[in-house]
């Protein structure tokens, strides 16, 4: 068994981590702010002379392992330049030239480079036993001008130059572009109103067009996606090459998408391996992931399981560093396809009148309302955007009126900090205390944590195991979790890599990120399991999934629902480049409905064809099918019969498939792509039916059709089959004869089905049995004023027609129960 390599990341490693803001689909860490870059050095650091280093005008000398320089010795300056000219000729020469072997021409350009931020070109230093307060050329054979020095030939040879007028004006230039950048990523990252985020990119674009990198980046994707700008591909891509001409990651990545993509550039998977693999280099978490797929699933490159293990844990390690101790947001999955075909299915999507519904009943003391909506707000998704303060509010509320559950949460926020709420111990440990106490497992698994980490209390490992124990005998994942990290570092019990994978499975099935990390942990390096490097990879991908780069699906499908095609495609597209199963299959499916203009249409299958083969290699149902399709009907490629059975026949297979079922069915009855087979089709037909009762019309119409089939089959293989020899029902009805005898069928069975129902409406009621008949009385004659007793005729014509009528009135009677029986 391999030793473990390092200890599995849980809650306690992670707990000062902050979600990240707002991201713009960047891997780099978030902006510095204007006060922390571009402060202008006091007067105080100025004349630091301090041995770790030196601050002269602006600029950073760092001194050598000695902490005092020794002095030139005391001779006549005139002297020493002709004495010691030459040599430093040659060796500022030397310095100068840019020979890669010469280590000091790289600390050479180091100085020169922020020579750019000199103040006005002025310092205090000496040279020669000689003050300067202003720029010389004194020690420079080239006659180049110099502010400041730690001048001593014989040990650093270092030079702060004075500035040039056009050095001069490009490090004004850059403080503007810095001002200008600093300036709009306050007002993006401080504002969800899309006017104030459209202004921000207008000073963020003021900032590009002075060649500033991190503006240029910003812009530069906007520009590619359509955030807030107008969308320009080309744009985007001039920008992309600037960038890389100056080696930035993000450049690079980004035009390795455009090549694997071939938006704007004619598609080049070698040029796109290329620049992936510079901007992996560079350090750019989506370049690893997305050389991470590449590798795994053998794109571009020879499928190779520990290069992808390789790159899918460099993300992964950064992934789980990222988490926070509440979570982070939620991951918005939600395919096209499956909305579209079935309009009625949930996608998970809160409708707003229901969001409104809900804060209705939180205002009105609604306390799971209130639960509800604070982790809603919590952790972001299904809608909703993550909003701390309002999560605050609804738990704070809860927690008034004694919920448990509120409680715990608003300790979770307090325990770990943020803009919002100020990080505090005590007041954490007071809320996990009140939660644990009334039985919560979120309390339980919050006071297990103090105890293990020791605050706001002593540690205690005893303590923190029995509330990690009681956490997790109620489900809680972090308490599963916890549990797990304890026996596999052997925290207050014996090490048990069993009980490990036992509490980390446990978590990981209720799909905490930090399980599925520590599980992939241990099968890269066998760790109380056998190696597994297909499964860790497996694991990696699904932490690396749920990075901040996630919330892009989200923004693409929000865009998809606006009616913006473009953008929406755009975003699936990179996202799929990554992996995510899902953005592949809405990006074919946008493709597939033509709706996409940015592509030609002469591309727009084969593009389709490609991201539906990726989908279903993930094991996606509708995209094998999809797979199926095109080579049935020859959709970005050529008809191939037995290639669409291929996919069909594994898609009944692998997920049971009703469709798939149905169309091997029609495949064996017509003999496409295998040889014909009655039998064999009414079988796949009864298999799609059993499988989904929505396939029991279909299913019934082509048996029907079937029957037809085998009947005429069965003629000609009977005795008086020379009558029908020549008889080809293609020939005879055309070759869609099948299609027309299903319509028949159908209108039948409709006919069939209407008149039934209409004889059942007019049928009549049934109705409860009378009373019982009264026993029979004497017969008596019914009185008319217009008929006399003895019937005869008292008036003429009129009357003598009522008496008739009467008399008929009198023979008979009502139905039986309803009135007097007939006489």
């Amino acid at each position: 068994m391999v030793k473990p390599r390092s200890l599995p990341i849980s809650w306690g490693h992670v707990s000062e981590a902050v979600v990240q803001p707002e991201s713009q689909y960047e891997e780099g860490n978030q902006d510095e702010s204007i006060d922390s870059k571009t402060s202008v050095p006091s007067d105080e650091s100025v004349e630091n002379h301090s041995p770790a280093g030196r601050v002269i005008a602006g600029q950073i000398f760092l001194d050598s392992e000695e902490s005092e320089l020794e002095s030139p010795p005391q001779e006549d300056e005139d002297n020493l330049r002709s004495q010691e000219g030459e040599s430093i000729a040659e060796e500022i020469s030397f310095l100068e030239s840019p020979n890669p072997e010469n280590k000091d021409y790289e600390e050479l350009t180091k100085v020169r480079k922020p020579a750019l931020t000199a103040l006005e070109g002025t310092a205090h230093g000496m040279f020669l036993d000689k003050e300067y307060d202003e720029c010389t050329s004194d020690g420079r054979e080239d006659g180049r001008l110099w502010c400041a020095t730690t001048y001593d030939y014989k040990a650093d040879e270092k030079w702060g130059f004075c500035e040039t007028e056009e050095e001069a004006a490009k490090r004004r230039q850059m403080q503007e572009a810095e001002m200008m950048y600093q300036t709009g990523m306050k007002i993006l990252n401080g504002s969800n109103k899309k006017s104030q985020k459209r202004e921000a990119y207008r000073y963020l674009q003021k900032a590009a067009s002075m060649n500033h990198t991190k503006a240029l980046e910003r812009v530069s994707y906007a520009l590619l996606f359509g955030d807030y700008l107008t969308q320009n591909i080309q744009a985007a891509k001039e920008m992309f090459e600037k960038l890389t001409e100056e080696g930035s990651p993000k450049g690079q990545t980004a035009l390795g998408f455009l090549y694997a993509s071939g938006l704007g550039v004619n598609s080049s998977q070698a040029k796109a391996l290329v620049y992936y693999t510079f901007g992996a280099l560079g350090g750019n978490l989506i370049a690893h992931m997305v050389l991470g797929y590449r590798y795994w699933a053998g794109i571009g490159v020879l499928q190779s399981c520990e290069s992808a293990l390789t790159h899918y844990r460099l993300v992964a390690n950064h992934v789980a560093s990222d988490i926070s101790l509440t979570g982070g947001s939620v991951v918005q999955r939600i395919r096209l396809p499956d909305e579209v075909e079935n309009p009625g299915m949930n996608s998970g999507m809160l409708e707003e009148d229901l969001i409104q519904y809900y804060q209705f009943l939180a205002e009105k003391g609604d306390v799971q309302a209130q639960v509800g909506l604070g982790q809603l707000h919590l952790h972001g998704g299904r809608g909703v955007e993550q909003n701390h303060q309002r999560a605050f509010d609804y738990f704070n509320l809860a927690a008034n009126a004694g919920n448990s559950h509120a409680m715990a949460f608003l300790g979770k926020m307090y325990s770990e900090g943020s803009d919002i709420v100020p990080q505090s111990n005590e007041t954490a440990l007071h809320y996990f205390k009140k939660a644990a106490d009334m039985g919560n497992p979120v309390g339980q698994s919050g006071l297990g944590m103090a105890y293990l980490y020791g605050r706001g209390v002593q540690v205690n490992y005893d303590l923190a195991l029995k509330y990690f124990q009681k956490a997790a005998e109620q489900g809680w994942v972090d308490g599963q979790l916890q549990l797990g990290s304890m026996y596999y570092n052997g925290i207050g019990v014996k090490r048990d890599y069993k009980q490990a994978l036992k509490y980390f499975n446990l978590a990981s099935q209720g799909g905490h990120i930090l399980a599925f990390y520590n599980l992939a942990q241990m099968h890269a390096s066998g760790t109380g399991v056998m190696r597994s490097c297909h499964t860790a990879v497996e694991l990696f991908k699904n932490v690396c999934e749920r990075g901040r780069w996630s919330e892009r699906l989200m923004t693409a499908y929000n865009s998809y629902k606006d009616g913006d095609y473009n953008a929406a495609v755009i975003q699936y597209l990179l996202l799929a480049e990554q992996g995510y199963e899902v953005a592949q299959s809405n990006a074919a499916f946008i493709l597939d409905q033509r709706e996409a203009t940015i592509v030609g249409e002469n591309e727009t299958y084969p593009r389709a064809l490609l991201h539906w083969n990726r989908a279903a290699s993930q094991g996606y149902t509708v995209a094998r099918i999809k797979l199926g399709d095109y080579h049935f009907y020859g959709f970005g490629t050529d008809v191939d019969y037995e290639t669409a059975f291929i996919h069909y026949r594994l898609a009944s297979e692998q997920q049971h498939s009703a469709q798939a079922m149905f169309n091997l069915g029609y495949m064996h009855e017509k003999g496409l792509g295998i040889k014909q087979d009655i039998h064999l089709a009414k079988r796949f037909y009864d298999m799609a039916a059993e499988a989904s009762p929505d396939a029991q019309v279909p299913v019934f119409l082509a048996l029907c059709k079937l029957g037809v089939v085998y009947f005429l089959q069965y003629i000609r293989e009977t005795n008086i089959r020379d009558i029908f020899t020549q008889l080809d029902m293609d020939q005879l009805l055309g070759p869609e004869w099948d299609l027309y005898l299903m319509t028949i069928i159908a209108l039948l069975l409709g006919t069939v089905i209407a008149y039934r129902q209409r004889q059942h409406q007019d049928m009549p009621v049934p109705r409860p049995p009378g009373p019982r008949p009264a026993p029979p009385q004497p017969a008596r004659r019914r009185s008319n004023p217009l008929c006399p007793p003895d019937g005869r005729q008292t008036r003429k014509g009129f009357a003598e027609n009522a008496c008739i009528r009467c008399r008929i009135l009198d023979q008979w009677s009502p139905p039986p129960g309803r009135g007097t029986r007939k006489r």
